[in-house]
């Protein structure tokens, strides 16, 4: 089983509006071999609290025009971990220290890596390894 059509969709949206408020690192896994209850994950992160913030007002702002609401929403408080869970796809936008230290592309590194042009960043796009190891 993969991602769905829809979910693939959805987080199409998630990283393109992720990265027009400067994301960093957004990465999508298709976690739907592991999980019963979603198809992908969008993992992002930011250096402040205040991007993390942007990020996510942004992404699920843009979800809202293309007809998704998230069936929860966590972590808006303290503004270092923000999940929003879409159902087909949960959303994590991260500080970049939490980012390091819960490693959840580590956990989930067995879960195929897909790739969206929107995603890239300048230097990304210059050469870094792009064969999915890691």
């Amino acid at each position: 089983m993969t991602a769905t059509d829809q979910a693939l969709d959805m987080a199409r949206v998630a990283v393109a509006a992720a990265a027009d408020k400067k994301a960093q690192d957004i990465v999508v896994l298709d976690v739907s071999e592991q999980l019963v209850i979603t198809d992908c994950f969008v993992i992002a992160s930011a250096p402040n609290e205040r991007l993390v913030q942007a990020i996510v007002d942004e992404v699920e702002e843009k979800l809202r025009l293309h007809g998704a609401k998230p069936t929860r929403r966590e972590g808006t408080r303290e503004g270092r971990w923000v999940l929003l869970d879409f159902v087909d796809v949960v959303v994590h936008v991260q500080h970049s220290e939490e980012r390091g230290f819960y490693g959840l592309d580590r956990l989930w590194k067995d879960c195929p890596r897909i790739r969206f042009p929107e995603a890239e960043t300048p230097e990304e796009g210059a050469g870094a390894d792009e064969d999915g190891a890691g």
